[in-house]
C-alpha cells in the first residue's frame, strides 16, 4: 500500500512538475494579384476554413491584413495555433473528411486551373519559446479595424548567432515585453520557412500612437539597455523584417 501511495504522489508530482507542452504554429501567407482573389479567399476563409477548424477544436485562428498594399502587392496572413506537430500534420486530412467545409468552400478548393483565387501560398512552421510555450488572445478593446498587430522576424547570420538571439529572448526581452504591456501573442523559433535561421513574435496594441509609445519605454528601459550592450548578445540578428496588420472582421481575435 504504501509503495503505491509513493508511486501515486510521485506520478502526480512530475505532472505537476513538468514543463507545459510547447505549441505549435503555423502561418499562412496569401499572395494575391488582383482585388478579386482577395474576395475569393476571404471568403474562403470566413465561410469554410475557420468554421472547419473550429469544429475540428482549433480556436484562436487569426486572419490578417497588412495595414499599407498595393493591389499588386495583395496578402493575408493565417494564423493557426496547433497543439502539436502530430496537430499540423494530421489537420488536412482531418478537413477532407468535413463534408460542410467541402461544400462551402467550394468555389476556393474546387478551382480550376486557369481560375487561380491566389498566385502562391508560403507556409512558416513555429514552435512556441519555452518562455512562452502557448500562445495569449490579446485583451484589446477598440474595434478591429483600429487595432494595430506587429509581427517581426529577426534572422540570425549563422545558426549559433540565432540561437544566441532566442537565448536573449529568455534573458529578459521576454519579461520586458510582459512588464511593458505588449500584448504579446506568441514568440517562436521558425522551424521551416523560406528565411532561415529565424525567430518571429507578434506582438498588438490599441493604436499605432500606443504602438510608438510602448517601444519608446522599451528602448529607455535600463534593462534593455543593459542587455543589448552585454558583449554575449552583439551581432546576433542580420536582418529584420516589421509587417504591421489589422485583423479581418471575422479573425478570432
Amino acid at each position: 500500500m504504501f509503495c503505491l501511495l509513493v508511486l501515486v504522489f510521485t506520478a502526480s508530482y512530475s505532472a505537476l512538475a513538468a514543463p507545459p507542452d510547447r505549441s505549435y504554429y503555423q502561418i499562412k501567407i496569401y499572395h494575391l494579384k488582383t482585388p478579386g482573389q482577395q474576395q475569393r479567399v476571404e471568403k474562403f476563409l470566413r465561410d469554410a476554413y475557420l468554421p472547419a477548424l473550429h469544429r475540428a477544436g482549433v480556436k484562436n485562428v487569426g486572419v490578417f491584413k497588412p495595414v499599407e498594399e498595393q493591389d499588386s502587392l495583395l496578402s493575408l496572413y493565417v494564423y493557426v495555433p496547433m497543439r502539436s506537430l502530430q496537430s499540423f500534420a494530421t489537420l488536412e486530412q482531418e478537413l477532407q473528411k468535413d463534408k460542410q467545409y467541402l461544400s462551402d468552400g467550394s468555389d476556393y478548393l474546387d478551382a480550376p486551373y486557369d481560375n487561380v483565387p491566389y498566385e502562391r501560398i508560403e507556409t512558416i512552421l513555429l514552435r512556441a519559446f519555452e518562455g512562452m510555450p502557448q500562445a495569449a488572445v490579446p485583451r484589446l478593446t477598440v474595434p478591429k479595424d483600429q487595432r494595430v498587430y506587429e509581427l517581426r522576424s529577426y534572422e540570425g547570420p549563422t545558426e549559433k548567432a540565432y540561437r544566441n538571439k532566442v537565448k536573449m529572448f529568455h534573458s529578459g526581452e521576454i519579461e520586458m515585453f510582459d512588464r511593458l504591456g505588449f500584448n504579446a501573442v506568441f514568440y517562436a523559433e521558425v522551424l521551416a520557412g523560406p528565411r532561415m535561421p529565424n525567430l518571429m513574435y507578434m506582438t498588438c496594441f490599441d493604436s499605432k500612437p500606443s504602438r510608438e509609445q510602448h517601444w519608446k519605454a522599451f528602448f529607455d528601459d535600463p534593462v534593455w539597455k543593459k542587455l543589448v550592450g552585454d558583449p554575449q548578445f552583439q551581432h546576433n540578428v542580420s536582418k529584420s523584417n516589421i509587417t504591421f496588420l489589422y485583423p479581418a472582421d471575422y479573425s478570432d481575435f
